[in-house]
């Protein structure tokens, strides 16, 4: 695979400097060495975030470009995989077929495993530390454990525990709703214009009859799961998407496609769930139970704080302590996903400037990159956003994050004229 060649050079001088210098290296495709952790500090360089996909960018094959350029650590790591979920999920992930590996069991744990995956051959293969390199962590859904693992407040095995415990307690809860009631579960992705996001989401809450966080786990309990539809996210300016039973998620584009006078665009999404919906309240319990109990070395499943600020998708904010942590990420099942609140704070008030996604797919970088306004480097901001989905995305990612490194952000001040002034010009 010619692709790869140059993640393979690119390796090996990294591992010649590794020999020659008493510091840890910096790789770079431009030759230079630079070690972040001794030439600069946090609140000296634009500050980072690290975030992970959540379901629906699983793929057959996904872990096979860093099984062929990493062949020793990825064998490593995935025989880990293997021996936490207690049987071959490598296997699926790579042979499928994609109807077994798209099961809500499968898919999860898949996706949060080739995450991890990557960031493991980073740390190890080009001594990437989240903990020196990071401002923040964060997931969409089930990336959040994810996020966890690299802020440092869950190990690998717990937290990939989980995700497989979690995926089968959602799996249960649809079957449930299918067996008492029929009809068919899933979610639908809805894509219009900025302008009309806000009616859009006032008219489906009007059309549900409910709408807040308290009411999608009390109120929703007296409807049957065929009238339970409800925003699972809010994914950026123009995008949010739909749980539920699908029939009734096709009525409401109806009614919305009817009333607003304008056409959202539909898109069924790659789940055989509805997640964050009130059919996900069993699963919530079972995640509330599990995280109660102790880790697989013997200790508590959460370490809080952690070595990273990592973002909650309930609250759009850092984690304040273990018990919240606990709490909102077994409500994580079943409340709203607030990716779109989350990047605007990490951008608007955090001022992150670099962002770095990791994991299969790339859906998570273009979200946040429309969000805020850049792909891949961007001088003026002093940042950039990327992606490190293939082996022979490293390099781009490794020289965009130390070209960035020392760039400090340029605050324009449009000043105004006065209007006298205006007034002689004329």
């Amino acid at each position: 695979m010619p692709l790869l060649r140059p993640c393979r050079a690119h390796r090996a001088w990294t591992h010649a400097l590794v020999a020659n210098s008493s510091q840890t290296p910096w790789p770079s495709a431009l030759g230079a060495l630079r070690n972040a952790s001794t030439t600069t500090t946090k609140g000296t360089r634009p500050k980072t975030a690290l975030f992970f996909p959540g379901q629906g960018v699983q793929k057959v094959g996904m872990m096979t470009p860093w099984l062929e350029a990493f062949p020793s650590t990825a064998a490593a790591i995935i025989d880990e995989i293997d021996h936490i979920v207690g049987y071959k999920l490598s296997t699926v992930i790579q042979q499928g077929p994609n109807r077994v590996l798209n099961q809500t069991p499968n898919s999860q744990p898949a996706i949060m495993a080739t995450s991890i995956l990557i960031l493991r051959i980073l740390e190890k293969e080009f001594a990437f530390s989240p903990a020196d390199r990071v401002d923040f962590t964060l997931g969409h859904s089930l990336g959040e454990f994810a996020a966890l693992v690299a802020g440092g407040y869950m190990t690998f095995s717990d937290s990939l525990f989980l995700v497989q415990k979690r995926a089968e307690a959602m799996a249960a809860a649809t079957q449930r709703a299918v067996d008492r009631y029929g009809g068919e579960y899933g979610m639908v992705a809805l894509v219009t214009e900025p302008e009309y996001l806000a009616s859009m989401v006032a008219a489906i809450h009007e059309f549900v009859g409910y709408s807040s966080a308290g009411s999608k786990s009390e109120s929703a309990e007296s409807r049957s799961p065929i009238e339970q539809v409800l925003i699972a996210n809010v994914n950026s300016k123009n995008q949010i998407v739909l749980s539920g039973n699908i029939e009734r998620i096709k009525t409401l584009v109806a009614h919305v496609r009817q009333f607003l006078g304008h056409d959202p665009r539909a898109v069924r999404l790659k789940s055989d769930s509805p997640f964050h919906s009130p059919i996900m309240k069993p699963a919530v319990a079972e995640l509330q139970r599990l995280l109660a109990g102790t880790g697989r070395d013997g200790g508590d499943m959460v370490v809080f704080p952690g070595a990273i600020p990592c973002v909650s998708n309930i609250t759009a904010r850092p984690f304040e302590s273990q018990a919240e942590l606990k709490d909102l990420l077994a409500r994580g099942c079943l409340e709203t996903v607030r990716w779109w609140d989350s990047i605007k704070y990490l951008d608007q008030e955090q001022k992150v400037r670099r962002w770095i996604g990791i994991g299969p797919g790339k859906v998570g970088r273009n979200l946040v990159g429309k969000e805020v306004g850049m792909r891949g480097k961007d001088t003026v901001k002093g940042g950039g956003v990327w992606a490190i989905t293939d082996p022979s995305e490293i390099e781009e990612v490794l020289r965009g994050l130390e070209e960035t490194e020392n760039l400090v952000e340029e605050e324009v001040e449009e000043q105004e004229v006065p209007k006298e002034t205006l007034r002689r010009v004329r």
